[in-house]
């Protein structure tokens, strides 16, 4: 139970209080527990709570609600980047079923990727999801660097990609795309395959030119919905994935981002937590969190704030 003593001595045990998949990122980023701890909290989230539940809702064809793309957010795509950001390891083999699923049924377009049959070109957001998800869980799929250079030529002069250049001929990147894409193409380059390192820092100067979530033009705040984080973030871009993005790199400071690592900090309650934003519209396998404070914004949002301040917030004593 949240008190409002918790910023002061509860919320290290509030967090650990919680699912597997939130116990290993606190021990892992916010504790500093040894590795080995770290490893075998990590391995409950197959077999325990959120991701154990994930894992049992999959079809013996390897998809989940029958699903590849669509209905979000209970299909196989949606449902392996769940799994994906519960921390599941990325040696099991039902999510590896299920990658393989969506590689085989996905229509190829010189390397661009789409689910829709009655769409007959590629699809970038589509075709960055399924990059991340193969890289992460190992996919046996010999494609993916032709995809990956796919991705590649698909970036912007502006540093950004967005999906609709295909469909409509825009020049100016997307942020929920090229969120998508940079974090896809990240992965890659983690799993050490080839560099990708340019067309990176092209796309975090995109995002440092606009502040992260304003617009180049105007410095306003380029969408409101931004400035809310629910989690899953599923397929949009927020500030606080952007910053995510950012300590996933260990970027260096840059002023860009002080506004929207001030907006994070403001949204603090007064117990030390961060509140749940209503998740997006749509039907999910399950509820994670009531409304009010939330384990998945607190840990996400103290992991990015202890990288931008540069001191651990709950040091293990």
């Amino acid at each position: 139970m949240v008190t409002d003593s918790l910023a002061e001595d509860g919320l290290k045990e509030w967090l650990l209080a919680g699912d597997p998949s939130i116990r290993w990122q606190v021990m892992q980023h916010l504790i500093g527990s040894p590795p080995a701890q770290v490893a075998a909290e990590r391995e409950r989230v197959g077999t325990e709570g959120w991701g154990a539940r994930l894992l049992a809702a999959q079809d013996a064809d390897g998809l989940w609600a029958g699903a590849l793309y669509s209905p979000k957010w209970t299909s196989t795509t949606y449902t392996l980047l769940l799994l994906r950001q519960l921390g599941l390891a990325p040696s099991n083999s039902q999510a590896r079923h299920g990658c393989e699923r969506l590689w085989e049924a996905a229509s190829d377009y010189e390397g661009g990727l789409n689910f829709a049959k009655s769409i007959r070109e590629p699809e970038t957001c589509i075709t960055g999801m399924l990059v991340l998800l193969a890289t992460t869980f190992g996919c046996a799929e010999g494609r993916v660097d032709r995809t990956v250079n796919w991705l590649l030529n698909e970036q912007l002069a502006d540093g950004g990609w967005n999906c609709e250049t295909i469909r409509s001929g825009s020049n100016h990147g997307s942020f929920h795309t090229s969120i998508t894409v940079m974090e896809a193409l990240l992965a890659y380059q983690e799993a050490g395959e080839i560099p990708v390192k340019a067309a990176l820092a092209k796309g975090e100067e995109f995002f440092l030119r606009h502040r992260l979530f304003k617009s180049h033009r105007t410095a306003q705040v380029a969408d409101e919905t931004f400035t809310r984080f629910p989690f899953p973030p599923q397929w949009h871009f927020d500030v606080l994935r952007g910053l995510e993005y950012f300590h996933s790199v260990s970027a260096t400071h840059d002023d860009r981002l002080q506004d929207a690592v001030d907006l994070v900090r403001n949204a603090r309650r007064t117990d030390g937590s961060w509140h749940r934003h209503r998740p997006y519209p749509g039907r999910t396998w399950f509820q994670m969190e009531p409304a009010g404070p939330s384990r998945w914004t607190t840990l996400r949002c103290l992991r990015v704030l202890s990288w931008w301040d540069g001191t651990p917030p709950l040091p293990d004593q």
